[in-house]
């Protein structure tokens, strides 16, 4: 009986020892597989990730920057051209000037310009305005087209890093003389993470490029609308 009884408890203990193991094993398991914070995936990406991670700064201040700035020079009251004809009928050209410095847009200082050449013919005024349109132009589109630049460089750089990725594969297979999961692991993160990196920064620069350029033909089209109207104000008197 005592035999037995001794039996069964080393039995029950072999058990416990087994569901322990088998249980410590699952948790380290768990915790192997447990999922890669961002910076750690960024981390595996290598090098390559720096190159990568200034453009995709530079993209998002640029895309800022110019938002702000085109926003800003859209921001022209609807009674200006209105405003601008009234002062213009009654001769008041001082007024008109005080009108266009209260107004810090493209815009207004093209007005401005015309109305200070004033006196001169008017193939000389338009001359003047359009000029000053050009130069406002360039300005809204400062630093724009770096986006385009960068919408094609990212995704080429994600394809260096694709390439660094197969050749740390390759020489962990020769150095090793294995192929399995430890040999091509590493590769694979840079390959995959560098690739889909570039894709990511490139996409950012390209919608911003289009988006922006959209912006500024919207306010170039207003521009030359209301150089229109300006021209026919001075027609008119």
């Amino acid at each position: 009986m005592t035999s037995f009884l001794l039996q069964v408890t080393t039995a029950a203990t072999a058990t416990v020892d087994t569901a322990a193991t088998a249980a410590n094993q699952a948790a380290d398991a768990a915790a192997a597989t447990g999922d890669l914070s961002l910076i750690d995936l960024i981390l595996k990406g290598g090098w390559i990730m720096v190159p990568l991670f200034l453009l995709s700064f530079v993209s998002i201040y640029i895309i800022i920057e110019r938002y702000l700035t085109i926003r800003r020079a859209a921001v022209n009251p609807d009674s200006f051209m209105a405003g601008i004809r009234g002062l213009m009928v009654k001769g008041d050209l001082q007024g008109a000037k005080m009108l266009c410095a209260q107004n810090p847009s493209p815009l207004a200082r093209m007005v401005e310009k015309g109305i200070r050449r004033i006196g001169l013919p008017l193939k000389d005024i338009e001359s003047s305005v359009e000029n000053v349109g050009k130069i406002e132009i360039a300005r809204l589109e400062k630093n724009i087209s770096i986006l385009g630049i960068i919408a094609g460089i990212a995704p080429m750089l994600g394809f260096v890093g694709t390439i660094i990725g197969v050749i740390k594969i390759f020489y962990a297979i020769s150095t090793t003389g294995d192929f399995g999961i430890a040999q091509i692991s590493g590769g694979l993160y840079t390959k995959m993470v560098t690739s889909a990196a570039g894709l990511i920064v490139g996409i950012i620069a390209h919608v911003g490029y289009h988006w922006l350029s959209i912006m500024v033909e919207r306010l170039i089209f207003r521009m030359e609308n209301s150089a229109i109207e300006f021209m026919d104000i001075l027609q008119d008197n």
